[in-house]
């Protein structure tokens, strides 16, 4: 057992070697690596065939199964925040998307999959689209929107039939529903090594060494994304706080590290609510509510690292987006940041939902899996720092927030 243990190996170094040895595989062999490809597609599409039952089971359980102590003015600030952090990131995902164009120049594929068709229409019709006539039919063509706005309403009457009759059987059921999908997911992440290396072994058949160019432009976009967030976000809550931004950054360093090298949020969460009330000077009482809240809502990290996907997809895939696409990829970002799906490789079912409602090719996928934990280094570390940003805006709208502690003239403990 000991040597079991020894000798075992994350998923995540699975998934960064054979997105290594998928690249050399393939850049040796040429286009006879594309005989794996079939193996890669039979991986996505264990992916994709649980994707609705998963958004819906965990739009519906979060909104009927609240306990409705996020109410009041504290709820209605924390809101507030999250919901102008996570559009400018993702405004931002867009702009900076478009001027570096990661994925331009690499062609990774150009065959779209089966989905919703994607066309310019009127807003009337727009807006006509995300009401189901026939929830059945929107979940077999996977019509994500339509399944999203009927799981809202489904989650709505089940927190209220729950609230009337004080029966949690279909919370439960709802629940359950949600993590046997979760496990299912889990289950087909067990092969997602093989998978992106048979994938990635066919893209480098085709294009070589060049993939890696696509990759890195990536991780560029969301660093210098991070950067420009940091640079807006900091000084707007120092200013509106009345504290020195300056103290900001030293201030910040151990939830950052951590954020960087554990890539969750949840990991994070007992430091950032220790630090937001022993370094940044906000109460306890607000620092208890907000920290649960934005650890599950407030992803701006990811709303940019979404956009992002969205266009590097396009991109190299050769697809020009209409402005109702860029819409629809602003408003999906920022939707799917509202209760990140917390299962290991759940970005990668994020991008499999993206590009199914955008009609988009899946090619490209091999490529963000591959360089997922570097991007969720990103993510977390965007989410976790802006969390407390909320907390400190919250805190002091409310008469919650202490200068003292911020300034360092008063010691408190958590």
């Amino acid at each position: 057992m000991e040597k079991k243990k020894r000798f075992s190996m994350s998923l995540t170094t699975q998934i960064l070697l054979a997105t290594i040895g998928g690249i050399v595989f393939g850049s040796v062999v040429g286009e006879w690596a594309g005989n794996l490809k079939f193996i890669g597609d039979i991986f996505i599409r264990l992916i994709q065939m649980s994707v609705v039952l998963l958004v819906m089971s965990s739009v519906a359980a979060a909104v009927g199964g609240g306990d409705g102590k996020d109410v009041g003015k504290m709820g209605f600030h924390t809101f507030k925040w999250i919901i102008l952090f996570t559009v400018v990131s993702a405004l931002l995902g867009v702009a900076l998307a478009m001027l570096v164009q990661p994925g331009a120049g690499v062609p990774l594929g150009s065959e779209t999959i089966e989905t919703t068709e994607v066309v310019e229409t009127s807003l009337q019709s727009t807006l006509l689209g995300f009401v189901p006539t026939n929830i059945i039919a929107s979940m077999a063509e996977s019509s994500m929107v339509p399944c999203i706005v009927f799981s809202l309403f489904f989650g709505v009457a089940m927190g209220a039939y729950t609230k009337q009759t004080g029966n949690t059987n279909m919370v439960d059921w709802v629940k359950g529903i949600n993590a046997i999908v979760t496990n299912i997911i889990k289950i087909v992440m067990n092969v997602a090594p093989i998978g992106i290396f048979c994938l990635l072994a066919d893209v480098s058949g085709r294009i070589g060494f060049k993939v890696i160019r696509s990759m890195g432009a990536f991780l560029l976009v969301l660093l210098i994304g991070d950067i420009i967030q940091f640079v807006l976000y900091g000084p707007l809550t120092a200013a509106l706080c009345k504290v020195n931004v300056a103290k900001m950054p030293k201030k910040f360093m151990k939830m950052s590290i951590m954020a960087l090298t554990t890539t969750s949020g949840a990991i994070c969460l007992p430091t950032k609510m220790e630090d937001a009330v022993t370094k940044f000077g906000v109460s306890r009482k607000v620092a208890d509510f907000t920290g649960p809240i934005t650890m599950s809502m407030n992803s701006c990290g990811a709303a940019q690292c979404y956009v992002v996907a969205i266009f590097f997809m396009a991109q190299a895939t050769g697809i020009e987006l209409s402005a109702f696409q860029m819409g629809m990829a602003i408003l999906l970002s920022c939707l799917m940041c509202m209760g990140t799906i917390s299962v290991p490789g759940g970005s990668i079912i994020v991008y499999t939902f993206l590009a199914s409602t955008l009609g988009l090719p899946l090619d490209s996928l091999a490529v963000l899996i591959g360089i997922d934990w570097f991007a969720g280094m990103f993510r977390t570390l965007m989410n976790v720092d802006v969390d407390v940003m909320v907390a400190m805006l919250v805190a002091n709208k409310i008469g919650e927030f202490d200068r003292e502690v911020y300034n360092e003239n008063k010691t408190v403990t958590y």
